[in-house]
């Protein structure tokens, strides 16, 4: 149990929008004791007063300072922080670094609740924003990693709720009522901790092995 415990990726929690890491209470407390290492930051500012971009040089920044060139990672971004975690692997080189990436409730295509902003990081999450275009773009490149977009049905913050789904990794789906409770209902931990124990692609192994 220890090998196995010591041959996994600490795992990097990134909170959404008005959020901090504490939000990750619970999610972090069961994978400690499943014998993970995680690891969260606090975006500032967490409210959109700057562009998601900005938010991803601080994730970016965290993971140069905090850990070895050569660790590897899986990250976890919930809401907003998925969006931002999306841009430190796709903009940033986390694609180099980030072997399992996982989304929650993450408005991959806009939420319509942006709207209700002028801040700058709420009109990127817009539907069809030029980020979010540029952003999907190229989203195919997250095929390299065990990618994997959580979301639910009956979300009220990501608008239309299906903005979460991605034509790339895996998808599941899990009927928890409220946004926020993605993060505390036994059924969506279990699938985070599901797809944290999966078996690493193939082309990634060969790429690391290569460098």
């Amino acid at each position: 149990m220890n090998i196995k415990n010591q041959q996994r990726n600490p795992v990097l929690l990134i909170h959404g929008i008005d959020d901090t890491g504490a939000v990750f209470h619970k999610m972090a407390a069961q994978l400690r004791l499943l014998g993970w290492s995680v690891y969260s930051l606090n975006l500032v500012p967490n409210n959109g007063d700057v562009g998601l971009d900005e938010l991803a040089k601080q994730v970016a920044d965290y993971v140069t300072a905090t850990f070895a060139p050569e660790q590897r990672l899986d990250l976890v971004g919930f809401s907003m922080g998925g969006i931002v975690s999306r841009y430190y692997v796709q903009r940033l080189g986390g694609i180099n670094r980030v072997e399992r990436f996982i989304t929650i409730s993450s408005p991959h295509h806009g939420t319509v609740v942006a709207y209700g902003s002028q801040r700058p990081g709420c009109v990127q999450m817009r539907p069809d924003s030029i980020f979010l275009k540029d952003l999907n773009s190229d989203a195919v490149m997250l095929g390299q990693l065990n990618f994997t977009s959580i979301w639910t049905p009956y979300d009220l913050m990501i608008v239309p709720a299906n903005s979460s789904q991605m034509s790339v990794g895996s998808e599941v789906i899990v009927p928890v009522a409220l946004h926020p409770w993605m993060l505390t209902d036994p059924r969506s931990l279990a699938v985070v901790k599901a797809a944290l124990k999966e078996d690493i692609k193939l082309p990634l192994l060969k790429k690391a092995s290569s460098q």
